[in-house]
């Protein structure tokens, strides 16, 4: 056995407690902490990869796909008007447990109600349980869609829509549909401990939580009774790794076997590793800075257009993405079927900024706050260099940007709250379809979602988007979707920034490791040699 492996065996075994180093142990380098364990109270990436080992949906993605398959349904029947979805539970599956719950039966459709209607319906009694915001079940207008789901037995459920929504089976394999346990809900509720739901999480997933130190380590245990087999790891480990330096080193000394994120200055010299593979694919992401438009004088589209002209976006993709990163005109990147590539790009040309500034009538020196993201995600791999290279652009502008940032989750709460007067932001796609970019600059009802950070609306874009997840052909919903990208173009809601090649490096012991598009991390299917 090598010393690199005995080093890992050897963290792994301290991490777990334990002295049974013959068990396969896993650790992945995790680039933050988790909000919580309960996927449909969160929507960064960092969160819902720390939960996703413990949980199924519905329907799921392939590992490594945007395919769909079977999962917690085994079988779904589409009515020929689209409006009713009737799932087939799969049976004879297992709830994982803790320490004090151990479940008395099997998954069943009572789990799929309560997960549902707790994102739904106010008087479930752990609506407002952690907070109670449920921001993908609403921003992507789920309760108007949801006319109502109801059990015809206990393996059979039926989903009532309010209008066709050709996007909708791919929506519930996102993990804000996860399914978790309504015995496990009722048993905390009775102990008085129910926000031990969202902390200690029970599902039918192909791990079991075990344990998580705050800020430092998540333990997982293989699943014996999982209902797709038993995973070939026997523990799973996230070593919390904010520093994208200590991840690297991490993964070359074998301390953890997967490390995502790496700085692009980084790449070369982990691509000459010979204990190292590193994977790369083109992002279905997009990193953008978002301009608060209910601020003046954000409110005028000439404000946002010249600030747009006045960034060097050319030599940021240069400074902070090297080679992995191109520069976006659109919000959907140029892989995905309704991007529309007639759009023209807005230039870089300070002088045309600063003459767009004075016919809009801001005169004088424009104080504004720049916000940049504390950790390093797929579409932005160093917020704090960026943002300074901005600042430095606007000065030349008459724009004095002070830079402000906040831990990860202040930070994303502050900018839905509408804080923010311009910040760094960006996404990355859940299922693959345009439709789950386009919806984060959506309002429902006129009131901007809460993805929606600008507070930008639309009447005609928000038309297109409702029509778009309506429409069964291809070609109109390209249409539709190219209005919305030139509507986007003018209104300059936001500055799209850049588009990234995401690299992940992983340890040559590691077998079968699949990179999702949607930048999941994904263990079930994993070896280790």
């Amino acid at each position: 056995m090598t010393a690199l492996k005995m080093i890992g065996i050897g963290l792994a075994a301290v991490l777990l407690g334990s002295t049974a180093v013959s068990a396969k142990t896993l650790v992945f380098c995790a680039e933050g902490s988790p909000e919580n364990f309960t996927p449909a109270l969160n929507t960064t990436g960092t969160s819902l990869d720390a939960a996703r080992p413990v949980f199924d949906q519905l329907v799921e993605f392939e590992r490594g796909s945007t395919t769909l398959k079977p999962g917690l349904a085994e079988s779904w029947i589409i009515s020929p008007d689209g409006k009713t979805v009737t799932f087939k539970l799969r049976q004879n599956v297992k709830f994982g447990a803790t320490r004090e719950f151990k479940p008395t039966r099997d998954f069943n459709a009572d789990d799929v109600l309560f997960s549902f209607h707790r994102q739904s319906d106010e008087q479930n009694p752990y609506f407002k349980v952690s907070g109670g915001k449920y921001d993908y079940y609403n921003d992507m207008d789920m309760p108007k869609l949801l006319t109502s789901i109801a059990k015809t037995d206990d393996h059979t459920i039926v989903m009532t829509l309010s209008e066709p929504n050709v996007a909708i089976l791919a929506n519930l394999a996102m993990d804000f549909a996860t399914i978790q346990s309504a015995e496990y809900a009722d048993y905390l509720l009775k102990k008085g401990k129910p926000e031990q739901f969202d902390q200690v999480p029970v599902g039918t997933g192909p791990f079991v939580f075990a344990s998580y130190q705050k800020d430092a380590v998540i333990r997982f245990k293989a699943n014996p009774a999982y209902w797709g087999g038993k995973p070939a790891i026997d523990d799973l480990v996230y070593a919390i790794t904010p520093d994208p330096t200590a991840r690297v080193s991490k993964l070359k000394t074998g301390e953890c076997q997967v490390a995502p994120f790496p700085r692009p200055a980084d790449i070369p010299e982990l691509q000459n590793d010979p204990n190292l593979n590193v994977l790369s694919q083109p992002g279905l992401n997009i990193g953008y800075l978002a301009f608060n438009a209910a601020k003046p004088p954000f409110d005028k589209k000439e404000v946002r257009q010249a600030l747009s002209m006045a960034i060097d976006r050319k030599a940021i993709i240069t400074q902070v993405y090297g080679q992995s990163g191109q520069m976006a005109k659109n919000l959907i990147p140029p892989t995905m079927w309704a991007f529309n590539d007639k759009v023209t790009d807005y230039p870089f040309d300070p002088a045309k900024a600063q003459a767009l500034l004075k016919d809009a009538g801001v005169s004088g020196p424009l104080d504004i706050d720049l916000w940049y993201m504390p950790v390093q995600r797929p579409y932005n791999p160093d917020a704090k260099r960026m943002a300074e290279m901005m600042q430095s652009d606007l000065a030349k502008v008459g724009v004095n940007a002070k830079l402000v940032t906040y831990e990860w989750g202040e930070y994303r709460k502050r900018l839905q709250n509408g804080e923010a007067t311009a910040a760094l932001f960006g996404w990355t796609g859940d299922n693959g379809d345009p439709d789950n970019f386009f919806f984060f600059l959506g309002c429902i009802d006129g009131k901007p979602a809460a993805s929606n950070v600008g507070k930008w609306c639309d009447p005609t874009f928000n038309a297109n988007l409702a029509k778009a997840r309506q429409a069964n052909d291809q070609a109109e919903r390209t249409r539709l979707y190219g209005e919305m990208q030139v509507i986007e173009h003018d209104q300059e809601p936001v500055l799209n920034i850049a588009h990234s090649l995401v690299y992940e490096p992983v340890r040559k012991e590691v077998v079968d490791f699949k990179m999702s598009p949607l930048s999941r991390q994904q263990f079930d299917g994993v070896d280790l040699k």
